[in-house]
């Protein structure tokens, strides 16, 4: 049986039940009546701040462990954002030797030991927040973007995307184009390989080196639209070697295209 109704039933003197009571038994009476009623609504107000609040068990993570393993860094609409990886101040405490270095932490990007691993450990130590998959994510939709950017001409889109060396190589190409009356048409079929084969940090820079394998149609044409170069109706097979650079040090989280090369 529950608290309140052992209460209740033990506490019962009701009026009448016994002939010739005096006024000071009926106060008597009266004082039960109200000390039941207040305790039980007490117990009742108590059980439902448990029901609503529950119990803590030792287990449950701060408020603060909760926005920290959240706490990602926010991509913009640029080139290769690198979001941050996630925090959890609730982990233990390790050696320099131990801390987030497993032996296979570049597991599908860079066999341990080998020179790319090593590049690739060298920029996680100046950027927590460097995640190689997400950035070979944004290279490939920057190299698509690169590319057809500078088919189509358009130097304000590679302004944003390459450095200036780049952009100046780039640009002449464009401008010959021009002069000579040149129209180019690149079509991607697709994007087979993107695939980091380099990495290097200097000083506060991150070099990132990577290797893409694609298929796509290219034309040339002339103002009378003569073909000078390419062929429209053929699948090319294309391998550049493209190098990508960060400042580590800086709040930008873009790359930008610093050298290109080809197979």
């Amino acid at each position: 049986m529950g608290l309140y109704p052992v209460l209740v039933k033990r506490g019962s003197r009701w009026p009448g039940h016994a002939s010739g009571q005096t006024s000071q038994s009926e106060s008597e009476h009266d004082v039960d009546i109200y000390t039941i009623i207040f305790l039980g609504l007490a117990v009742f107000i108590f059980l439902r701040l448990r029901s609503v609040l529950g119990q803590r068990t030792g287990s449950e993570r701060t408020p603060f462990d909760r926005t920290a393993r959240n706490a990602v860094g926010a991509p913009d609409n640029h080139v290769m954002p690198v979001p941050g990886a996630p925090l959890d101040p609730a982990g233990p405490a390790t050696s320099g030797a131990d801390f987030g270095v497993p032996s296979d932490r570049w597991r599908g990007i860079a066999e341990p030991g080998t020179p790319l691993a090593r590049g690739l450990d060298a920029i996680a130590a100046n950027d927590a927040s460097f995640d190689p998959r997400h950035f070979l994510t944004g290279a490939r939709s920057a190299y698509e973007m690169i590319v057809l950017a500078f088919a189509n001409g358009d130097r304000r889109a590679l302004r944003d995307l390459l450095s200036s060396e780049v952009y100046d190589s780039f640009d002449a190409v464009i401008k010959d184009r021009e002069k000579n009356e040149h129209k180019t048409e690149t079509r991607f079929v697709s994007i087979d390989t993107a695939e980091l084969v380099g990495a290097e940090a200097r000083d506060r820079t991150a070099q990132l080196t990577v290797r893409f394998v694609s298929q796509m149609i290219s034309v040339t044409r002339d103002k009378m639209g003569n073909i000078v170069d390419g062929n429209p109706d053929k699948v090319a097979d294309i391998t550049d070697i493209w190098t990508f650079a960060r400042d580590t040090g800086s709040r930008d989280p873009n790359w930008k295209l610093v050298g290109t090369g080809s197979h």
